[in-house]
């Protein structure tokens, strides 16, 4: 089951990637209505997306079946205000923000209350997400299992508490990040071991999904699991990273929960 429309506030990075895994699945689901104030971000949204309706209001996405909040906290309030007037009674609203809680949501909708939050992330765009959501309480279970429908072919999607989303945030939303310039440097590096792009790429990608299974499912703790390759040629480094990940991203969390 899926809503006939959707609407997006925010046409950026969220957005797209979300419509990418989309299209990767199969297609798009339903009619999409895309609000965004920047021009040049509009035009590159219409160019990927021609079959998408691209806007320069948030008062067309946000009179579709089902709403996401594609949008950066600080602009959240302004956001909620402006369309308040513009949801219909059965439209349900997605939040993809961290922070903006559903009791801020609800309050800044003039007590709208048929809401969601969600922390989707990139891998989405291969259907490979993991894409937390909550859900708020006056929010009947059909339309929940509609929301979790339609975030099914992105990847996983658990429904988990609220005051897990920020955690979320940190540790998948913004994970990939932390990783990808490692794992680009590490394909590089194979090229100047002799391996053609393609190749250096796939053996990365499959040493990560390997390496995460590992630590996973085979059941051993965090000595045991390090202990099963014998050479740790970056040992000292790896003590410094770790203790900037608890001191950065600790603070990160600190700043970003309600």
């Amino acid at each position: 089951m899926s809503p006939r429309s959707i609407g997006f506030i925010g046409g950026g990075r969220v957005t797209r990637f979300m419509l990418d895994g989309w299209v990767r699945a199969g297609g798009l689901p339903g009619s999409i209505v895309i609000g965004d104030p920047n021009p040049e971000v509009r035009a590159l949204t219409q160019q990927r997306f021609p079959s998408a309706q691209v806007v320069a209001d948030n008062l067309g996405p946000a009179a579709q079946d089902l709403v996401f909040l594609a949008v950066h906290p600080p602009s959240i309030g302004e956001v909620l205000t402006g369309i308040q007037g513009g949801l219909r009674p059965d439209t349900i609203v997605v939040s993809l923000a961290p922070k903006a809680t559903l009791a801020r949501l609800q309050a800044g909708l003039g007590g709208f209350g048929r809401l969601a939050r969600c922390i989707p992330n990139a891998p989405s765009m291969v259907g490979q997400g993991l894409n937390p959501v909550a859900f708020g309480p006056e929010l009947p279970a059909p339309e929940r299992e509609l929301v979790a429908d339609l975030l099914r072919p992105l990847g996983h999607c658990p429904e988990v508490s609220e005051e897990l989303l920020e955690g979320y945030a940190i540790l998948t939303a913004m994970g990939p990040t932390y990783l990808w310039p490692q794992l680009y440097e590490l394909t590089d590096l194979g090229m100047t071991f002799g391996l053609d792009r393609p190749t250096a790429l796939a053996a990365v990608a499959a040493m990560v999904e390997g390496t995460a299974r590992t630590m996973a499912d085979s059941g051993l703790g965090e000595p045991a699991v390090l202990d099963l390759v014998p050479v740790h040629p970056l040992r000292e480094q790896a003590a410094t990273w770790r203790q900037q990940y608890r001191e950065v991203l600790g603070a990160l969390h600190a700043k970003l929960r309600p």
